[in-house]
């Protein structure tokens, strides 16, 4: 665990007893603070006072009375739509608003860091799409060459759960836009912008304060480094802000389809091949073609992304190369479960937006799709330039007969179940083609969360694979 540094003797709330929260607490105590915590769960308010934590109701009169500093879980809204009856109380009452992220950077440089011969680094990993495999890849390549490397954050564990950093260790932060909205401190040594897509947006109040969430990573303080993708507007007006000039090596810009070239400092992806270009020269090139656990052009760019943050940490190409091949893929992200007469079942439960849905579309020739969901804000027309790939598509949904009607052009089949929807699907596939879970929504009308839907299309198709 990191203590919370600077808090000693302060009387801190916190807010939303979830893993982050839980945690945080912890650090605080840790670190001296006297710690009073509130969540609308009856249940996590229990645990928090078994755990010794006193709860109090911090929107009755008086609640911040005392009070410091309010700490915030993630999925608790602070602006938009409209903001928590607590923290709306603590901006009011003036008590400074912060989270777990925020807590982390003020505290990981712990005592004793000057006698390290080489200090702990941050990585910290935004963006719509991606940033998940992108860190963990990242930390999969570092641990694969033996160095000491953690994975916190949006995925893995909470930050401030991590282990003290050792001499030279990576810390691999996946953030999302929640998280570093309403961070005070956001200070990596590299940071990672993958792309943007609209989502979240009744959360940020539109897409342009959705973009500028994701943008503070790389203007509270600011990286040594900035890996930015450019294949987006947005991206391309970042990577200008950050960067001085053209040659500034600073900004590695990084793309999925373009070719990049300059007196800058670039990698990028085309026809599936990944390119290193530098100082007006190729540096490396790597054949992503039989890279398995990165299918299709979207994981090109989560591959162009680690690479250009692993050869900023030092590492050589030919090593960078030999992680890509040796990464198995995460859950529910273009994950293979398995194959059977030449068709393949690959799980892309993550994939709830409509960005995320098209860029797995256009990884594979021939899809058996099975989509549906709670559909989100803007509609499916982003879909619309990849569905030439879709053989047939299978809707699940309690919204599925209403879904079907926007695949203009598609043979469908209205499944409403993933049990059907794997069944048809399965049957009717032929040699070559590839079952594809890809909802292009959220999960929430049948599953408590993207895992658990990738989780049931996981065990339907294991059921096929075994008959």
């Amino acid at each position: 665990m990191i203590p919370v540094r600077g808090v000693e003797g302060q009387t801190i709330a916190v807010l939303g007893l979830g893993r982050s929260g839980m945690t945080a607490a912890k650090a605080l105590r840790e670190g001296g603070a006297t710690v009073l915590v509130w969540d609308d769960n009856d249940t996590a308010r229990l645990t928090a006072e078994e755990s010794g934590f006193e709860a109090r109701d911090f929107t009755r009169h008086g609640g911040f009375d005392g009070v410091d500093l309010l700490v915030v879980s993630p999925g608790i809204p602070h602006l938009y739509p409209t903001p928590n009856k607590v923290i709306a109380a603590a901006m009011a009452a003036m008590v400074p608003v912060d989270n777990d992220i925020g807590l982390f950077f003020r505290s990981l440089a712990l005592d004793g860091w000057e006698e390290l011969d080489t200090p702990p680094r941050v990585v910290a990993v935004t963006g719509s799409n991606g940033k998940s495999t992108t860190s963990a890849l990242i930390h999969h390549i570092l641990t694969n060459t033996g160095k000491p490397a953690q994975l916190a954050g949006n995925i893995g564990r909470g930050v401030l759960d991590i282990d003290p950093p050792e001499d030279g260790e990576v810390i691999v932060l996946e953030l999302s836009s929640y998280q570093t909205d309403l961070a005070r401190a956001l200070t990596p040594d590299i940071a990672v912008f993958t792309n943007l897509s609209p989502d979240h947006l009744d959360r940020h109040g539109g897409l342009g304060g959705y973009f500028a969430a994701k943008r503070r990573l790389f203007a509270e303080g600011g990286p040594d480094r900035a890996v930015v993708g450019v294949d987006e507007a947005e991206g391309l007006y970042l990577a200008n802000q950050l960067s001085t000039g053209p040659t500034d090596d600073r900004v590695i810009r990084i793309s999925s389809g373009q070719k990049l070239s300059g007196p800058g400092w670039f990698v990028f992806a085309r026809k599936g091949f990944l390119t290193e270009w530098r100082k007006g020269r190729q540096i490396a090139s790597i054949d992503l073609r039989e890279v398995h656990g990165l299918p299709g052009a979207h994981n090109h760019q989560n591959a162009c992304a680690a690479y250009a943050v692993c050869r900023s940490l030092g590492l050589a190409p030919k090593v960078i190369e030999d992680g890509f091949h040796s990464y198995g893929g995460l859950p529910h992200r273009s994950q293979l479960l398995g194959e059977k007469d030449g068709v393949k079942f690959i799980n892309d439960s993550k994939a709830t937006n409509v960005d995320a849905a098209a860029k797995a579309l256009g990884a594979f020739p021939k899809i058996r799709w099975i989509c549906g969901g709670l559909e989100k804000e803007g509609g499916i027309d982003g879909l619309k330039s990849q569905l030439g790939n879709v053989v047939k598509a299978y809707v699940i949904g309690r919204e599925a007969a209403e879904f079907a009607l926007k695949l203009d052009g598609v043979d469908k089949d209205i499944c409403t179940t993933m049990e059907a929807a794997v069944a048809k699907a399965a049957a009717e596939a032929e040699a070559g083609e590839v079952v594809l879970l890809a909802p292009a929504c959220a999960s929430f009308d049948q599953y408590n969360s993207f895992e658990k839907r990738g989780e049931d299309f996981a065990a339907q198709v294991a059921k096929v694979l075994q008959a």
